[in-house]
């Protein structure tokens, strides 16, 4: 947690110069708001662009059942589809409830088969409808229709069996209600044109029973009515059913609570909670190749807005990057389960929320905040197949290893005190992401503050130890001001610590050429050593050219 500590022994010692930064920083955040909406003067409706389209399983949790939906993906919308049954001509205005008269034939009798029943807690549904016989003439019967009525006899709550036997002695004209269930179960439906059925086989409500027989017990076939101009016609179409806005949404491939992950599936949250519910796709590549392109997109629109947040923030308050994370549990602590964090990279402060920050209000309700600089990042070791080829696939998400669950695509911030946070994300990509967002936001910091100074100990001796961008490492008396001794960060040996307050820092004497040791004692010695990383990491970098362009890059695009 950040130290807000002045004036104590041990504590962070701040200049009158830096609480009026801070001040100003409060004053300049005030002004700032996360708006999800549009930029002020674009609120002018744009075509929806189509990124991605495609045909999924969903699967509903309450239910248990699976059902084809559609997919449509765009830059801010995903959009899912269900097929349903509506009325293209005519004059009838309910959709949900079709009356079919079928006349039977000699051969092929009614041209359908049915499955599901009562008995099983799962409707009488249409499965297969054969091609060119009487149901398929009429055009007004569907695979995944759901039978209501034989002949004025209501059937919802009759077992398989007895609807059977219903339609093979409903005589020759059969009058059939039906109503096309949007959420039927897969294994009640099967493609048009599927083999016909097993007549040897007892009818099973999770078999296709035929309804073949000929009741007019001769072998003229009735001749179908014919068609009037007035009659409704009917087809199937995809009906949008959930649209899914993806500014600040997250999408998961974990059970919710668990570290259990889900195979060729994943689930899409939207800001306000909604949910896709689970999306499940054949192959392992098809579901990374949707989750890649979902992800792709939320990311887009997170960048789009940093970009309008920054426009109106100081050159120090800028967001480097913001995103959600899961926040796994430390240790194997079972009362714990892992939990969704919002986490931002935004001028001095590594910020951790509960939920995406939208008033400049939210900014001052995280539920934990760290100086950049006293945070160490560091990306967990993938688990490493000894196949090249299966360790690129892992890499990619198109294969899965009970090793990967727990410990791939995952990061630590190392905080003060010895205390750290374990974050998941989903995608190779996310985790790249995220390091580089953490090289660029602590350099920006080191770069804006250039030193920093520590209290500390040695001897009995009441010291300030500062550590500055230019001139490396100075050590001073804390009343006098003296300083004691100085050094460059190329003549940083070395250190030990005792993993509480004190450790020893080893110099090398540039005329002597002797190793020096200073040892200090601090109250906070966790945030001291990665400040002292993040400096000479952030120095480092500064004679790098590739990043430095980088850098003037970012600030390019974080001021524009």
């Amino acid at each position: 947690m950040v130290n807000r500590r002045t004036g104590s022994r041990w504590g962070v010692m701040q200049t009158d110069e830096e609480q009026q930064q801070q001040q100003q920083q409060k004053k300049q955040r005030s002004r700032c708001v996360l708006t999800v909406g549009a930029e002020p003067g674009r609120n002018e409706q744009r075509p929806a662009l189509l990124t991605k389209s495609g045909i999924a399983l969903l699967y509903n949790e309450e239910t248990n059942n699976t059902y084809d939906v559609c997919l449509k993906l765009t830059k801010e919308v995903l959009t899912i589809q269900k097929l349903d049954v509506v009325c293209t001509s005519g004059s009838e205005s309910q959709v949900n409830h079709r009356t079919v008269v079928l006349r039977r034939q000699a051969t092929g009798g009614l041209g359908l088969s049915i499955k599901g029943g009562a008995e099983h807690n799962v409707p009488v549904v249409i499965s297969k409808i054969f091609k060119d016989q009487v149901a398929d003439q009429t055009g007004k019967l569907f695979v995944g229709d759901a039978v209501l009525q034989v002949n004025g006899i209501n059937v919802e709550h009759c077992t398989h069996e007895e609807v059977v036997h219903l339609l093979r002695t409903a005589g020759d004209e059969v009058t059939i209600t039906v109503r096309y269930l949007r959420e039927v179960p897969s294994f009640l439906k099967l493609p048009l044109g599927s083999p016909g059925p097993d007549h040897s086989r007892v009818s099973s409500p999770l078999f296709d029973s035929g309804v073949h027989l000929n009741g007019n017990g001769n072998n003229t076939a009735p001749s179908p009515p014919s068609p009037s101009a007035n009659e409704p016609k009917y087809e199937k179409r995809w009906l949008d059913a959930v649209s899914l806005p993806l500014l600040m949404a997250r999408v998961s491939r974990y059970k919710a609570g668990k570290d259990k992950l889900r195979f060729n599936c994943f689930e899409v949250f939207a800001l306000d909670g909604a949910s896709t519910n689970i999306l499940q796709f054949c192959t392992a590549a098809e579901s990374t190749d949707w989750l890649q392109a979902i992800s792709t997109n939320i990311n887009d629109l997170t960048q789009e807005n940093i970009k309008i947040i920054n426009k109106y923030c100081s050159s120090d308050d800028q967001i480097v990057h913001m995103g959600w994370a899961c926040e796994c549990p430390e240790g194997s602590a079972p009362v714990r389960s892992s939990t969704f964090k919002f986490l931002a990279l935004r001028g001095p402060y590594f910020y951790i929320f509960k939920s995406p920050p939208i008033s400049a209000a939210d900014w001052g309700q995280a539920e934990t905040t760290y100086n950049l600089y006293e945070v160490l990042f560091k990306v967990h070791k993938l688990w490493m197949a000894e196949d090249c080829w299966l360790q690129a696939r892992l890499y990619l998400g198109l294969e899965h290893s009970p090793e990967q669950d727990t410990e791939s695509l995952c990061f630590s911030i190392l905080v003060g005190h010895g205390q750290s946070h374990t974050f998941r994300v989903e995608l190779a990509t996310d985790l790249a992401i995220w390091e580089k967002s953490f090289q660029r936001a602590v350099f920006l910091e080191v770069q804006r503050i250039q030193s920093k100074s520590y209290m500390c100990s040695s001897q009995g001796n009441v010291l300030c130890f500062t550590i500055d961008f230019a001139s490396g490492f100075t050590c001073s008396e804390s009343t006098s001001k003296t300083i004691l001794w100085r050094y460059k960060f190329s003549q940083l040996k070395g250190s030990s610590d005792d993993g509480k307050t004190r450790v020893k820092l080893l110099f090398k004497n540039p005329e002597s050429k002797q190793i020096e040791m200073k040892e200090l004692e601090f109250a906070n010695l966790t945030a001291v050593l990665h400040c002292i990383h993040s400096f000479i990491a952030a120095k480092v970098a500064s004679m790098d050219p590739l990043f430095m362009c980088s850098q003037s890059f970012l600030g390019n695009y974080t001021n524009s």
